[in-house]
């Protein structure tokens, strides 16, 4: 029971508040540990004891109920929940890195006065309101995202606040239509030419194979693109396969098809670059159509690179600038560049643009190769899917799998549409690279890179 006690003209009220002194080493004793107060509010004495006493029973109630706070003096401030909070994660690295920055761009700034439990339905109202004026809508939903988890986790996981002031229910007032994807142009297999001609200005060979690479396997660019090793590559792949038993299985398997194998993505973390596993734990092998096996085999001969694809000076791509230096002039072209003293490759003709692609992303093949995918009705969506490196919900992702017959189909669909819409449409092609005698190597290239492996990520 709370007790009342006056001190002069003030009257003070005490009352057990759910905790107990701790000894030297931080443990428990059986000694209560009281709170108090002298008034309703900060500044607000009590009118008499019965206010109070009353003042008291309420707070204990709390306690009892866990609805129990503490007090303002006590009280966690967004800035300081929101380091908390960030320390505890446990994601992947650039996971952690996005949170962060969202905590730290806007959360933060945002709540700095406000301590967790004190920010109201109608306070976040206007939150909500301060970020769908002022960022986009992809970035908006991210940083609500982030603090939708904040609020969840102050009340179940650190007992900051009882309920959430994230309020839903049905919009009412004025209806506003809900912005949806970015509207996909139509992407003829000629406009993918010309970008893929354009890469073979930009960056030879090497740009020509990426472009038709991405549009044929549906990797995830740059990561698994820039990722992709040449001991995962159709030449050697599976016989180079570190793993035993999916050496094994999939030497028979595949010993009539050309396969790559999509292991690993590859990022800069913590200013190391770094190998980890594909986006969602994703590990698969895509079959690939001869042509596409061809440039593969072309490709790797003419470099000693244990990556599929270098830069123009032969390097990792992860050393480049790849948007500003590669796929902006292939998609929206680029002027004449003359010759240079002492740099030969600065030489380079006009580029034209490609009206298709405008503003696209370099995502957008990847769409495009799931479409393709789609088009002749009979490849099965459990095969499409898997190769886009998803999981099928529900119980037709739980009893379906990707047949050899399935993945037989996919190689005889799209070696047809490039016999037919590419090499049957009579459009250009360039030879393949072929390595000067000075260049043939004495030793056999490393298949993989030894960059280290996130071996959480």
């Amino acid at each position: 029971m709370p007790s009342v006690e006056r001190r002069g003209n003030s009257i003070r009220v005490k009352w057990w508040g759910g905790e107990y002194v701790l000894d030297a080493d931080g443990n428990p004793t059986k000694r209560k540990k009281y709170e108090s107060a002298s008034g309703p509010e900060p500044g607000v004495p009590f009118a008499d004891d019965d206010e109070a006493y009353a003042y008291g029973l309420d707070r204990e109630s709390d306690v009892r109920n866990n609805r129990h706070r503490r007090r303002n003096a006590d009280r966690t401030m967004m800035s300081e929940y929101c380091d908390l909070w960030s320390a505890s994660l446990d994601l992947r690295v650039r996971s952690n890195k996005t949170y962060r920055s969202r905590l730290n761009a806007v959360i933060k700034p945002y709540w700095r006065h406000y301590s967790v439990d004190e920010i109201t339905p109608i306070d976040y109202a206007a939150f909500n309101k301060f970020v769908t004026e002022k960022y986009s809508v992809n970035y908006r939903k991210g940083v609500l995202a982030v603090f939708k988890m904040l609020m969840d986790d102050a009340i179940v996981k650190y007992r900051l606040r009882e309920d959430s002031p994230i309020i839903e229910q049905r919009k009412r007032g004025k209806y506003k239509k809900a912005q949806v994807r970015r509207k996909k142009r139509n992407l003829p297999i000629e406009a993918i030419h010309k970008v893929a001609v354009n890469a073979h200005t930009i960056w030879g060979y090497t740009g020509w194979a990426y472009i038709w690479t991405l549009a044929f396997t549906c990797m995830r660019p740059p990561g698994e693109s820039f990722g992709l090793q040449r001991g995962f590559c159709s030449p050697h792949w599976p016989e180079s396969e570190p793993d035993d038993e999916l050496r094994e299985e999939s030497l028979t398997r595949y010993k009539d098809l050309a396969a790559l194998r999509i292991q690993y993505q590859t990022y800069v973390a913590e200013g190391r670059q770094v190998l980890a596993a594909p986006k969602y734990d994703s590990w698969r092998t895509a079959v690939i159509p001869p042509f596409l096996d061809a440039m593969h085999t072309a490709l790797l001969a003419s470099h000693r690179s244990p990556w599929l694809f270098v830069s123009m000076t032969g390097k990792p791509m992860l050393d480049t600038n790849f948007k500003a230096d590669y796929w902006y002039p292939m998609r929206d072209g680029a002027d004449e560049r003359p010759s240079r003293a002492r740099y030969e490759r600065w030489q380079r003709p006009e580029i034209p643009a490609v009206p298709e692609m405008a503003g696209e992303d370099i995502y957008r093949l990847r769409h495009w190769a799931k479409a393709k995918l789609d088009e002749p009705g009979d490849i099965p969506n459990v095969a499409i899917e898997a190769r886009m490196g998803h999981e099928l919900p529900g119980i037709e992702g739980t009893y379906s799998e990707v047949t050899l017959a399935m993945e037989e189909r996919i190689v005889e669909y799209l070696q047809s549409v490039w016999e037919k819409e590419v090499v049957g449409a009579g459009l250009w092609m360039p030879p393949f690279p072929i390595p000067s005698p000075d260049d043939l190597p004495s030793e056999a290239p490393p298949l993989f890179s030894g960059l280290p492996v996130l071996e959480n990520e």
